[in-house]
């Protein structure tokens, strides 16, 4: 079992979604807590060094990225996809706010 830890940011984040995401969103954050290091897709993927996104589909899609560190997992940044691939520029602001976190 993981501890979980997540930023403020990422908890306005979730609050700010539509109840049956917000419930879709928990679901994957506990299977995050249950499984850790080995979930896999279709719920996790790594993105890079120390990078990984939980993907949550439905009526929106969402993305929120995490890291391990310490035998937990921060899950610190997360937004809405609108297109097929995970934008360039959420994955760079994703990893610097990964080096924030370090």
């Amino acid at each position: 079992m993981f501890k979980i830890f997540s930023t403020r940011d990422v908890e306005k984040f979730i609050s700010s979604l539509e109840n049956s995401t917000i419930a879709k969103v928990l679901r994957v954050v506990d299977l995050l807590e249950k499984f850790g290091n080995q979930l896999a897709l279709p719920h996790s993927k790594k993105i890079g060094v120390s990078l990984f996104e939980l993907r949550i589909k439905g009526r929106q899609e969402i993305r929120i990225f995490y890291t391990f560190k310490n035998g937990s997992a921060i899950i610190f940044y997360g937004f809405i996809k609108k297109s097929q691939a995970t934008p360039r520029r959420e994955i760079k602001l994703a990893k610097r706010k990964l080096k924030d976190l370090t």
